[in-house]
């Protein structure tokens, strides 16, 4: 991998639909060459899906929460996963740190929060603790 393709990674990480064109136009390089490379970076695995970006309070979840989840070592992958599972559930992260398992959780508000907290993730065999950080203003 060398400048350009990271400077490939780079423009579709900022909008996955700019056109080849328009790439090909920023590296000084044609058309063609553009789709090799990314052809090779995908065949490489460097990208592995194209995705987008939303809003969830567009979406009408006015609660976003970053969830520090500890378990019990051994129900750690089981646990990870049965919280994947959960539809609120946006990602799930197995980590180092202060918390084992990390998550983002998207809610209509704050008593769907507590609920989903309550009657579903507290339920998952072998939580010891649960630490939500509700979202106030994403800078990036």
């Amino acid at each position: 991998m060398d400048d350009k393709d990271r400077k490939i990674i780079e423009i579709l990480r900022n909008n996955a639909r700019t056109p080849y064109t328009e790439i090909a136009k920023i590296l000084g390089v044609t058309e063609t060459t553009v789709r090799k490379r990314i052809a090779e970076l995908e065949r490489e695995g460097v990208i592995k899906k194209y995705t987008i970006e939303v809003d969830p309070e567009k979406l009408g979840y006015k609660t976003v929460t970053i969830l520090g989840m500890d378990v019990e070592p051994k129900y750690l992958l089981q646990a990870s996963r049965k919280l994947a599972e959960i539809d609120e559930t946006i990602w799930v992260a197995t980590s180092s740190g202060d918390h084992m398992i990390m998550a983002e959780i998207w809610t209509k508000n704050g008593e769907e929060l507590f609920d989903l907290i309550t009657t579903k993730i507290a339920k998952i065999k072998g939580v010891k603790d649960l630490c939500p950080a509700i979202i106030m203003e994403r800078v990036k």
